[in-house]
């Protein structure tokens, strides 16, 4: 069973994020510091995403600590907008032990942009840049692998996506499944590599876009949910996180996905009403949506431990 600990909370919206969380693998966790590599061709990892146990563990059987609309921030960059959900940036996240960042991509004057729901709500700036940023992280830390997951709100073909990651230089870290694999079949068609393998290869970003479709020119754009299935996202109460089934409906149910091999993902962050039909990141809760108690109503800890009960022992891929 996945333990959680302090370490371990950047994963609900607007998280204390600490410089010792870790990415944790499936049944236990490890703590160990990233060796940092000199430029070049990567070396043998001394750990991979902060532990030596996670080396020689594939890809699907860990999980990797997100942050949900990681883009977005209530900060004095954003004059500490409410519709912000994180503290930190993705950088920051990252070094802090995230390996999961989720972000709304939108089309807003013939650009691809993060904007939260709405471009004039929060536009936290063109994707080219913000992944430029992730890249350099990547430069700098040669042992890690990191998974994008972004919404394609406005429904734009995987070629558009591509031009972004190509000019930003991102896409030379890109995984792509092996040529026996389809990008438009669900997980079972892929034997996910190590991370040691991931990071040997140097193709250490994995990338979901929700709501794309598979384009054999840019195999490395894989369509989320022919490979993942996520909880119920729009929880308002402490007391509403579960581990049923929420997308993609066609799965029926959360046992049929892990049965045909879909990743699982936890959904695990809360809003507040602010007004009738107006949410906004549930802030005042955080100590609670961050805890690692198993006890705890509204905890992380019980949402995780209680998924891996009704997922027979499953433990989630991304929380």
């Amino acid at each position: 069973m996945l333990r959680l600990v302090a370490a371990l909370l950047a994963v609900a919206a607007l998280p204390a994020i600490t410089p010792t969380a870790l990415a944790s693998p499936q049944g236990g966790t490890a703590a160990a510091t990233t060796a940092q590599q000199p430029a070049g061709t990567p070396a043998a990892p001394v750990a991979c995403n902060n532990s030596p146990e996670l080396c020689s563990r594939a890809y699907s059987n860990i999980t990797h600590m997100g942050a949900h609309d990681s883009a977005f921030l209530r900060d004095a960059s954003t004059g500490n907008s409410i519709a912000g959900n994180q503290y930190y940036n993705a950088t920051v996240a990252l070094s802090a032990g995230i390996r999961l960042l989720q972000a709304q991509v939108h089309l807003s004057s013939s650009t691809l942009r993060l904007c939260h729901t709405l471009c004039e709500l929060l536009d936290a700036g063109p994707l080219d840049a913000w992944l430029a940023k992730i890249k350099a992280w990547l430069d700098g830390n040669r042992n890690e692998v990191v998974t994008l997951l972004l919404v394609n709100a406005d429904n734009q073909p995987a070629s558009a996506f591509a031009a972004a990651f190509s000019s930003s230089g991102i896409a030379s870290y890109a995984f792509t499944p092996p040529s026996s694999s389809s990008s438009n079949n669900n997980n079972t068609t892929i034997a996910w590599p190590t991370l040691q393998a991931l990071i040997a290869a140097n193709t250490r970003l994995v990338t979901f876009i929700a709501g794309i479709t598979p384009d054999a020119n840019h195999p490395y754009l894989l369509n989320e949910f022919d490979h993942a299935f996520e909880t119920p996202y729009n929880v308002t109460s402490l007391a509403a996180f579960g581990c049923a089934l929420d997308r993609p409906g066609t799965a029926n149910s959360s046992a049929a996905a892990l049965a045909a091999g879909l990743l699982p993902l936890v959904n695990h962050f809360a809003y507040a009403s602010l007004a009738q039909g107006v949410e906004i990141p549930d802030a005042s809760d955080i100590d609670t949506t961050n805890s690692p108690s198993e006890t705890q109503v509204g905890a992380l800890g019980r949402h995780v431990s209680g998924c891996v009960a009704e997922w027979g022992g499953s433990s989630p891929c991304y929380g």
